[in-house]
């Protein structure tokens, strides 16, 4: 089976964003085999959506929904007019919404930014993996408690850590959340 791909999330499948299950998408009508497994804002709940739908944004289109939240990236205010507001270009925003499966986390999903542009999700992070790129992430962790930086595991529990990587640079980046 020839999977799409999706250059924002390119560990989707590994990190349990589908699940196998067989069914008939509820967007585009075909049976398939992988349900999408996280999250999705639209007043409809569709019960089954399959990853062509998503990869192809026709699955945000048909049922008016965002997977990633465009106020939960880095940067995007609702506010043009805020200073501190990043300037990404419109198709990047549209991919993370719209053609980018969300992972799972505690809180809003958080997306983050370098280079001006969306970085990639790569999965979810530990304590032990974020002194490996300790020197990367220093901006990210700087005035974090050691204790806080400690609890941070793959699960989340107590503190989940989500790494990312630009696009462009290469550079790693941490967003963490809790119960």
């Amino acid at each position: 089976m020839n999977l799409p791909k999706f250059r924002l999330s390119p560990n989707a499948y590994a990190l349990d964003l589908f699940v196998a299950e067989s069914g008939i998408c509820s967007c585009c009508g075909q049976a398939r085999e992988l349900k999408y497994n996280s999250s999705f804002y639209s007043l409809e709940t569709p019960d089954y959506l399959c990853p062509w739908c998503i990869a192809d944004g026709s699955a945000a289109q048909r049922y008016e929904g965002e997977f990633n939240d465009y106020l939960g990236i880095e940067g995007v205010s609702s506010d043009l007019a805020e200073s501190d507001s990043i300037a990404i270009e419109r198709e990047l925003l549209q991919e993370v919404c719209s053609r980018t499966p969300s992972y799972h986390s505690w809180q809003q999903e958080q997306w983050l930014v370098h280079c001006n542009q969306p970085c990639a999700f790569v999965g979810y992070t530990d304590y032990a993996e974020i002194q490996t790129l300790q020197a990367e992430l220093q901006g990210d962790i700087a005035g974090m408690p050691e204790r806080y930086l400690q609890a941070i595991s793959k699960t989340g529990d107590p503190v989940g850590g989500y790494l990312f990587r630009c696009m462009e640079c290469g550079r790693h980046r941490l967003h963490t959340d809790c119960t």
